[in-house]
């Protein structure tokens, strides 16, 4: 598929959805699902590199998916370490810097402790920002980034009216990182499930039944190819 270089999306944020309906459809336990999703991001990584795209968020884990069971929890948590275990070096050999969005202090010790170690021996590079959102939600984010900005203003560090759009997004935990200029999601679902609430305001949505362990560079190159035929106004009139 031929791609237009000089209209690459800069940062794409990716729910990856579907691993549960992937291995019940073969007739497998939800974790093999959850292990296919964890092989599949490395294609994905890889892919974003190929093409330069400077930002890569994935929703791995939200605040709201502590109510599965505990065996699935400790599942992925485990996948977590086992991904920054393996494909860590070859991470920092691409030029890849990790960063995580979300609480990670309440994730299990050793979890917290192997990502820590990845955005640590990665902050330097700079060909791809891959932000791992963990115990993360949007609403969480907007939440302590009110907090902040109203203990400033208490504190006289701030005045009511000098609040604007841009001092919220300078408290979120994202803020580091361009607005996402494209969401994919894919598994047939069509919501953001508290993901990038605030940054999404004007991203471009992409949507497919395919399940995230079976989307691959080639649904990735289509997403954007359909993101590169789209008039993005930005709220302006045309």
């Amino acid at each position: 598929m031929q791609l237009n270089r000089e209209k690459m999306p800069k940062h794409i944020g990716v729910i990856m959805d579907g691993n549960g309906r992937w291995a019940k459809s073969r007739g497998l336990k939800r974790t093999m699902g959850h292990k296919q999703g964890v092989e599949n991001l490395r294609t994905i990584v890889k892919e974003c590199k190929k093409l330069e795209i400077p930002f890569l968020t994935v929703y791995a884990f939200s605040t709201e998916n502590w109510k599965r069971t505990q065996e699935e929890v400790s599942s992925l948590m485990w996948l977590l370490e086992q991904y920054m275990t393996r494909e860590l070096k070859e991470l920092h050999r691409e030029g890849v810097r990790i960063k995580t969005i979300g609480d990670i202090t309440a994730l299990p010790k050793s979890t917290y402790a192997k990502l820590m170690e990845g955005i640590e021996y990665t902050k330097d590079n700079s060909a791809l920002t891959l932000t791992l959102a963990l115990n993360y939600g949007a609403r969480a984010d907007i939440t302590q980034a009110v907090r902040i900005i109203s203990q400033k203003v208490k504190d006289g560090e701030l005045l009511p009216e000098q609040i604007s759009e841009e001092t919220v997004s300078e408290h979120l935990s994202t803020s580091f990182m361009p607005d996402p200029d494209l969401i994919i999601r894919p598994s047939g679902e069509y919501r953001l499930s508290n993901f990038l609430m605030w940054e999404s305001s004007y991203s471009e949505f992409w949507f497919s039944n395919i399940n995230w362990p079976d989307f691959g560079a080639e649904q990735l190159q289509q997403a954007i190819s359909d993101y590169q035929n789209r008039d993005r106004r930005f709220g302006n009139a045309k």
